[in-house]
């Protein structure tokens, strides 16, 4: 009886592979599309690609870049487009994504839309401005025991336009056993007046293809590949008092909206509220103390949700929704800017909107 099981499990796993291979023929002939045409906005601009590809690839070999913080794995739901025709039904993997107004509008994740024949999208007209930009790595400097500070000088063009809080895409390189470049979504952290360089903070994730690469690669002298600015983060202009929060890497852009606020006198009322696990994890703590003496009606309040005996800690303790709950009372006139971590942000808001602000006040970058 064991004999028949284990004959049965070979049988099963030589079917599994002869239909796998199957799949990777079929893919390299059946599947060879030619080049398809992809109509974008009614014509204003038509590409001429080979098929086979998803679109965002396609679309990023044009020159034009859609935002993606995943790199086109499905798991960002950042790369929306709309789909006038020919992109097929929808993926599984694009529905938990995609809400059913989008739907109605046929907007499709370009990660997860493969062109197989001629397609018409429509995209935002200001993606056809986004730049590539060849950049050296100028300086990089350890923030914490797992974030690093990366300033990337530009090279060629030698200047960006950007408003505090967007973001940009890193163009990771074939390295180890990474066989394709890939994109990755990082929030700016410099001041938007320094139009020559671009300031990084990458906190390294166990596994993550482009945290391994900038912890364990890259050297100061590298040339990096970036495209950008992308998001809609950035500082309204009314007279709102201000609630930022953040936590981790999450510092970069609310660090980079501080500093145009700093150049800009802006008078706004502001509080800011960082949350870390210990003190290992706090970082630019003179910076933020230094912008709470140039920017009037500033405060900074760090917390650590978990310290350490010897961190002799005697600032905020608890979550950091606890301590937003209990430094904030009236916030019913006030705006939210947060950037973290999904769960992070979601517990935000929640708190947020239970102490009067308004949903449609409150504006985020969840990576």
């Amino acid at each position: 009886m064991l004999i028949t099981l284990l004959v049965s499990i070979a049988v099963i796993s030589l079917i599994s592979v002869f239909l796998s291979l199957l799949m990777v023929i079929a893919d390299a002939t059946i599947g060879n599309y030619g080049v398809v045409k992809i109509t974008i906005n009614e014509g204003i601009r038509d590409l001429e690609v080979l098929g086979g590809q998803p679109l965002l690839r396609s679309l990023q070999q044009e020159g034009i870049f859609i935002p993606s913080a995943c790199g086109g794995r499905g798991s960002c739901g950042l790369c929306k487009v709309k789909v006038v025709e020919g992109g097929g039904e929808y993926l599984p993997t694009e529905l938990p994504f995609i809400s059913e107004e989008e739907r109605a509008q046929q907007i499709r994740l370009s990660c997860q839309v493969k062109v197989k024949n001629d397609i018409a999208i429509e995209i935002p007209e200001e993606l056809f401005y986004v730049k590539e930009f060849s950049t050296t790595v100028e300086k990089i400097r350890n923030l914490t025991h797992d974030i690093k500070e990366v300033t990337l000088r530009l090279i060629d063009p030698g200047e960006i336009t950007i408003k505090a809080g967007q973001y940009i895409q890193f163009v990771v390189p074939e390295y180890e056993d990474l066989d394709e470049e890939v994109y990755r979504a990082y929030s700016v952290a410099s001041p938007p007046g320094d139009a020559t360089h671009v300031e990084l903070e990458i906190r390294l994730v166990p596994g993550g293809i482009c945290t391994t690469y900038v912890h364990e690669h890259l050297k100061e002298g590298d040339t990096v590949t970036i495209n950008g600015p992308y998001g809609d983060f950035y500082l309204r202009e009314s007279d709102a008092p201000i609630i930022f929060i953040a936590g981790g890497s999450g510092m970069a852009p609310i660090k980079s909206i501080l500093l145009d606020m700093e150049k800009n006198a802006n008078p706004r009322s502001a509080q800011y509220f960082f949350g870390a696990r210990s003190k290992r994890d706090l970082f630019l703590l003179d910076e933020m103390k230094a912008l709470e003496s140039s920017i009037p009606n500033f405060s900074f309040v760090p917390a650590l949700s978990e310290p350490l005996g010897e961190d002799n800690w005697e600032g905020e303790v608890g979550l950091i929704t606890d301590v937003v709950r209990k430094n904030v009372s009236d916030a019913q006139a006030s705006e939210a800017y947060l950037c973290g971590s999904p769960g992070m942000i979601d517990a935000c808001i929640k708190v947020l909107t239970d102490l009067g602000v308004s949903e449609d006040r409150i504006f985020y970058d969840k990576f």
